[in-house]
């Protein structure tokens, strides 16, 4: 069963590494999908986003010996296109908290309805529910320290970002 992860992943966090290594063991495939969102200026690109997921799954024994794991960009449209044009069943969800439930939950009918594309939630982890790319890129524009909250290639580049 092929499931799809869908995030701007700006930046990638440890929560999503989470997230990811816990569906890799319970699906066959899972596409890691950088959605690009026109209307949003990114701290970095998609391909830089890509590439970040990329690294920060390399530092989680989880995901480094997983070999069903895949990465794409979904430049825009419904994602429940895309997750049809690859083959996709569902869509893989990381929940924090109440909060992100009632965002999500009108979503997951509409896919459902539009494609009967399913959407799976898995409960974050406590040691990570209180992290999001907003709020990591916020604390990291202030000075705060943000290690051990993202992988360490995303605390490198916004910290090479913050240089320029």
């Amino acid at each position: 069963m092929k499931v799809v992860c869908p995030g701007s992943y700006d930046p990638v966090t440890r929560g999503h590494i989470d997230i990811v290594a816990r569906a890799a063991r319970l699906f066959d495939q899972v596409v890691i999908a950088v959605v690009h969102n026109p209307n949003k200026n990114g701290t970095f690109s998609v391909s830089e986003r890509l590439e970040l997921v990329k690294a920060g799954l390399q530092e989680d024994p989880r995901t480094t010996s997983a070999g069903n794991i895949e990465f794409d960009d979904v430049p825009g449209g419904l994602l429940v296109d895309y997750c049809d044009s690859i083959g996709a069943v569902g869509v893989v969800k990381g929940i924090r908290s109440g909060t992100d439930y009632a965002y999500e939950l009108p979503m997951a009918h509409m896919n459902r309805h539009l494609k009967n594309i399913e959407t799976i939630f898995i409960p974050g982890d406590p040691l990570y529910e209180h992290i999001s790319s907003s709020l990591v890129r916020e604390v990291h524009s202030l000075g705060g320290d943000i290690e051990g909250l993202v992988p360490a290639a995303v605390l490198e580049a916004l910290n090479e970002r913050a240089k320029k």
